[in-house]
């Protein structure tokens, strides 16, 4: 009996990081210009995210922009639907308020699966998170 509740207990914690991990976002515009596809808060504990992205998924750039804390954004990995990927080496320091540079995506303007983003918090007074926000350019 103890080595099934150990199992559940194992399962649900998968269950529920994996859950965290993946932040679905339902784009409903498919007017040009940005628009916002989703946000996610980074943890001190965990060094990537993930944004799932749904609906109108067709973007021909993205950036990322930082509130609340200060966060350096290693890399992003970009997924699209056909399967293929797109690695983008940012190495970016953000202070709150600022954003990485607009990421063109390859392919002209492919449909996007998910978004994958590689980061560390910087220590900061008041040990707040960053909220991270994803943006794409139709």
């Amino acid at each position: 009996m103890k080595k099934v509740m150990i199992v559940f207990a194992v399962l649900f914690a998968a269950i529920v990081n994996f859950a965290q991990a993946q932040k679905p976002s339902v784009m409903l515009s498919d007017k040009p210009g940005w628009h916002k596809i989703g946000e996610v808060k980074a943890d001190f504990k965990m060094e990537d995210q993930t944004i799932a992205v749904l609906g109108n998924d067709r973007f021909k750039s993205i950036l990322l922009k930082v509130t609340d804390s200060p966060i350096n954004i290693e890399d992003v990995t970009v997924i699209f639907e056909n399967g293929e990927t797109q690695d983008i080496h940012v190495k970016s320091e953000l202070k709150a308020g600022s954003e990485t540079r607009q990421i063109d995506l390859k392919g002209g303007s492919p449909e996007i699966k998910q978004v994958k983003f590689t980061y560390k918090t910087l220590p900061n007074a008041e040990n707040d998170k960053a909220h991270v926000e994803l943006y794409g350019l139709k």
